[in-house]
């Protein structure tokens, strides 16, 4: 039996690999078929290893309760449409601050995905407020040489800091308690179908109600909106893409008429993905010893 190739953010101890191992446990579950792991550098590197054939999926965050959309998630999918999404995935996020410094007051610089540094900026502002805050392309990335530098701090996980045997200064110290990340695992064969869909969309130009015909059509058709959003072409300055999410089956006829009808009032439209969702808030992090 080949085993399955599963990509995510590295290196290892990142949230986004916490994501990966959830969904490897099931994916074992269900057909027994053995895996493993790649890290890879950035989110779009990630989805780029998939889109180049050399893994099977890829686990990549999309949003977060807290602060919100995952950029580069949403401006590489728009690129790479060979790319569907299969499944959601759901963590509990806490944060820990991991530093050989014990003294708040010497730590000069605290490094960390730019997600994590704004979902713990309030604590950082009232327990850190003289360090400088430095975004990384991973929360663990940071770690590496973490011991060289005595007055810096990292935000992590706690596993991260058990795995590289790190001393975990102040846990936790996310903002909201109940902090949580949502991520898509991604692959290349057509979507599954599911109680979410999630499409994305330019407009022929920027004129007044553009943007209200495909929305119209979808509140006429009684189809609810769970999200929406937009981010740049990268074409030209006040050119948007729109992303998404309904609360809808495209596998229904009546959402398949409905979205091609959303198709035909704008430029471009795909469809990310129509899919379930593995909600793990409740369940137990995966521990250390799992790697």
């Amino acid at each position: 039996m080949s085993e399955r190739a599963i990509a995510h953010l590295g290196p290892v101890g990142t949230y986004a690999e916490m994501a990966a191992l959830r969904f490897q446990a099931w994916l074992t579950q269900q057909d027994q078929q053995p895996s493993r792991l790649l890290a890879c550098r950035s989110i779009p590197a990630t989805l780029q290893t998939l889109a180049d054939g050399a893994v099977d999926y890829a686990v990549v965050p999309v949003e977060n309760s807290v602060e919100g959309s995952v950029a580069a998630t949403l401006d590489s999918l728009w690129q790479l449409p060979q790319l569907s999404i299969q499944r959601a995935l759901i963590l509990p996020i806490a944060h820990a601050l991991i530093s050989f410094e014990s003294d708040r007051t010497a730590i000069r610089q605290v490094l960390s995905h730019p997600q994590a540094l704004a979902q713990c900026q309030q604590w950082l502002q009232r327990h850190l407020p003289q360090a400088e805050l430095i975004p990384a392309n991973s929360t663990t990335e940071a770690l590496q040489d973490l011991e060289r530098h005595p007055q810096r701090a990292v935000i992590a996980s706690t596993r991260a800091a058990e795995l590289y045997q790190m001393p975990i200064q102040s846990f936790p110290i996310n903002d909201s308690p109940d902090n949580r990340t949502r991520f898509w695992v991604i692959s290349r064969s057509p979507t599954p179908g599911g109680a979410c869909t999630s499409l994305n969309f330019s407009l022929d130009a920027n004129v007044p109600g553009a943007l209200v015909k495909p929305l119209q059509i979808l509140a006429d058709r009684r189809i609810n909106l769970s999200r929406i959003e937009s981010r740049p072409t990268k074409r030209s300055l006040g050119e948007y893409l729109f992303f998404l999410d309904l609360e809808a089956d495209l596998r229904d006829p009546a959402i398949a008429a409905a979205v091609q009808a959303v198709a035909d009032c704008t430029e471009q439209l795909r469809v990310l993905g129509s899919y379930d969702s593995l909600d793990f808030t409740q369940s137990v992090l995966v521990p250390a010893q799992a790697r």
